[in-house]
């Protein structure tokens, strides 16, 4: 087979040193643009039938439409979430849309982090050196080992982060529809009632929508903690700062967040942005925010070019990705 070619779109620095140095390899030609893909820029496509998109920006349908009449039938996203492209309207249209698969250990790792930060009071801690403020906390840190962790979700990240936990030594509770991992599954609202720590890695689909809301969060134990790397949008942000003002939750560490684009991934020093989650949450010193930052490895970058061209080659020689 001739080489392919595939454009790739929304592609940084880092990524584009990587298409460059792999496609050869694989027979691939790419055309490289670090904008997001718009109907503004679909020309870039003509001539090949996949493309390869980043998730920093949504693909809106009228954007999939002129994909389509450039002659894609193929998106490969950069991404394990599909909440930024309507994978049921591109299929509609003709235009099939799959994901990659990255090393989850990048996620896993930054879960964990998270985890040992707002249990150590390391945003509160860390904000006191910075102004020379060296006494301790006012409230002491807690230790792992003594408190039972939540994971929702279990698929290859979730699994992760429950391997990680093996060496903490504290219980584990996850709750999933498809069972697969050495934890304890229980009910949603069991796993809520009794953990300590709620960390989110589920796709973010209608039923995920705002899983944790009032009525969930009311649900888990006092002073409890939550910690999402998965979307933003599992959580409803109101309620979640509610339960944060009002002592409820004792901490959240968020590296997504709802209304981030936009946000996340531009320098914002010299724009307002009171009013908005982003501001509101991180006026709180028992929530951390980083910004959609987990997935960011060497590694995890290098497997999301290398299975987008895959992917791309496999749809070219009518190969379907599991």
């Amino acid at each position: 087979m001739s080489d392919v070619g595939i454009t790739v779109y929304g592609c940084g620095p880092e990524e584009a040193a990587l298409f460059r140095e792999l496609a050869p390899r694989l027979g691939v030609v790419p055309t490289i643009t670090e904008a997001a893909v718009s109907e503004a820029n679909v020309e870039l496509a003509l001539g090949n039938r996949c493309v390869s998109v980043g998730h920093k920006a949504r693909i809106t349908n009228a954007t999939l439409l002129a994909l389509r009449d450039a002659g894609v039938g193929y998106i490969s996203t950069r991404s394990i979430g599909y909440d930024h492209v309507d994978v049921r309207y591109a299929e509609r249209v003709g235009v099939l849309v799959e994901n990659v698969a990255y090393s989850p250990d990048s996620v896993a790792d930054y879960t964990l982090m998270l985890m040992l930060m707002v249990l150590r009071n390391a945003k509160s801690i860390v904000g006191r050196v910075d102004v020379q403020d060296y006494r301790l906390h006012d409230v002491p840190g807690r230790e792992l080992r003594d408190l039972t962790v939540g994971v929702v979700g279990t698929g290859r990240i979730g699994a992760a982060v429950i391997d990680r936990l093996w060496g903490f030594g504290c219980q584990k509770l996850a709750y999933d529809i498809c069972p697969r991992t050495s934890a304890d599954y229980v009910s949603l609202d069991d796993l809520l009632e009794q953990s300590d720590i709620v960390t989110l890695h589920t796709p973010l689909n209608a039923d995920t929508h705002h899983l944790l809301d009032r009525r969930r969060i009311e649900k888990m134990k006092r002073g409890a903690f939550v910690i999402n790397t998965a979307r933003g949008s599992l959580i409803d942000t109101e309620a979640l700062v509610w339960a944060l003002e009002s002592g409820r939750l004792g901490g959240a560490a968020l590296d997504v967040l709802e209304g981030e684009e936009g946000i996340f991934y531009a320098d914002c020093r010299d724009r307002p942005l009171e009013g908005i989650p982003v501001s509101r949450l991180q006026r709180l010193p028992n929530a951390l925010v980083s910004p959609h930052t987990a997935y960011y490895t060497d590694q995890a970058l290098r497997d999301a070019v290398e299975n987008s061209l895959i992917n791309c080659l496999n749809f070219e020689s009518g190969k379907r990705n599991e």
